[in-house]
């Protein structure tokens, strides 16, 4: 299982990104304070806030899946700690 945060900033790439994972097998959540979404889930994603970096939790990361989602991966920082520290201590 890996973590990483994805910037999914217009419509356009909402739907780019669901149509990329979809036939990805393993489950995709993304995350906020007030959710765990299905990232599947074209109208899910729309629940969230996205003028901000989004988690992203992968079940099965595969180099394939990891090819696929780093067109929308970002480096964020969320409450003082860096990204990396973040995906060291998720895949611990």
């Amino acid at each position: 299982m890996r973590t990483v945060y994805i910037s999914l900033p217009t419509v356009e790439t909402v739907q780019k990104f669901v149509e990329r994972i979809s036939p990805l097998k393993g489950q995709f959540d993304l995350l906020s304070d007030e959710y765990i979404l299905d990232a599947k889930s074209l109208m899910g994603i729309f629940r969230l806030d996205l003028t901000i970096p989004i988690k992203l939790s992968i079940e099965i990361d595969t180099p394939e899946t990891l090819q696929v989602i780093s067109q929308f991966t970002v480096e964020y920082t969320s409450a003082g700690r860096d990204l990396k520290t973040e995906l060291e201590d998720s895949n611990e």
